[in-house]
């Protein structure tokens, strides 16, 4: 085991350097020079040389790549030139490792943007995360045990409209009745968990709701699916044969065989989710990572797209990792070398 974690360590480095570099390439390669965006429509031919110097992008694109890499390692100064370093040094701006650049609409270290976005997102999707694991297994487990009963349409009807619905749908008639028109709970802002853990849960609810509005719906059908078709299994009407508990056989025996398709699911969503629910922070108006992502690419903040792409692929790349790794715990069939 402890030889198969360390291979898809290197797995994940390796993936996640050549998603970088293929986005590097991609935006700073291209014919397009990417000083332009820095000054929007005040842009004059000594404006746009001054911030090619001073951003770096007067450099062979692989220079440049190599300095992002080295930041995330040893931190970066900005302006990224000597000559203007030394002329200006009470303009230098130093971003600690791990660096993820500067921003060019923004004029300060990513680093600093994606720690204030961080703790929105990752509060977003924990919560929701939870709320949708707890009722799409639950009721996939309720309507695979009465199957073709009142309870099980209902349940995956509920959950039919539930994929249907988008989440911008859902959002803003949460947001318009429960928050504003009835006053049931706060609009929703940001509160820190450990400055008020009432407030933070009390704030971020109907975010939860949303998301899990939509995820639970695809886990309820998941759940259901393979609870049914566990449950005829052989060894299972062995279990019920020998007089084992019903909540036993259904939860040992039947459900540790239907987790592995749906840590699957949730270690894809979750990594997906920690990256930023794009469209959930923009209608409840949460400043997240998936807010500064859809800003970035508004304004052609180049920096700051790369490195949201970095970000997000890490997110994803760990967690397809973890979810290999949960393999070998949840089902011993699965063997790991």
């Amino acid at each position: 085991m402890f030889y198969y974690i360390l291979r898809r360590l290197a797995s994940v480095v390796v993936m996640v350097f050549l998603i970088t570099a293929t986005t590097f390439a991609l935006f700073f390669a291209s014919p397009i020079d990417p000083a332009r965006y820095t000054c929007g429509k005040n842009c004059t031919p000594t404006i746009l040389e001054g911030n090619r110097k001073a951003l770096g992008f007067d450099q062979p694109v692989t220079v440049q790549y190599g300095k992002f890499v080295a930041g995330l390692f040893v931190g970066r100064d900005f302006p990224d030139n000597e000559e203007l370093r030394t002329q200006h040094p009470e303009q230098i701006v130093h971003c600690s490792a791990p660096c993820l650049g500067y921003s060019t609409t923004q004029h300060r270290p990513i680093n600093d943007m994606v720690s204030e976005a961080w703790p929105i997102s990752l509060s977003i999707a924990i919560g929701a995360f939870v709320l949708w694991m707890t009722l799409g297994i639950g009721g996939g487990i309720t309507a695979a045990l009465n199957k073709g009963r009142l309870a099980d349409r209902a349940i995956v009807g509920s959950a039919l409209v539930g994929f249907s619905l988008p989440t911008f749908f859902v959002g803003l008639i949460l947001l318009t009745f429960p928050a504003i028109k009835w006053g049931w709970v706060p609009i929703p802002t940001f509160v820190p968990f450990l400055t008020n853990p009432a407030a933070w849960a009390a704030n971020l609810i109907l975010p939860w709701i949303t998301l899990a509005f939509f995820f639970a719906a695809s886990y309820v059908r998941l759940t259901r699916a393979y609870m049914i078709e566990t449950m005829s299994e052989d060894y299972i009407r062995t279990a019920n044969a020998k007089g084992v508990a019903r909540w036993t056989v259904i939860l040992r025996h039947g459900l540790r065989s239907v987790l592995t398709p749906i840590v699957t699911a949730a270690g894809l969503d979750l990594g997906g989710l920690l990256g930023g629910a794009i469209i959930t922070e923009s209608v409840f108006s949460l400043h997240g990572l998936g807010y500064l992502a859809v800003n970035s690419v508004t304004y052609m903040d180049l920096p700051t797209i790369v490195a949201m792409v970095m970000i997000v692929s890490s997110f994803i790349v760990v967690a397809n990792m973890l979810v290999d790794i949960a393999y070998g715990f949840i089902d011993p069939r699965v063997k790991v070398a």
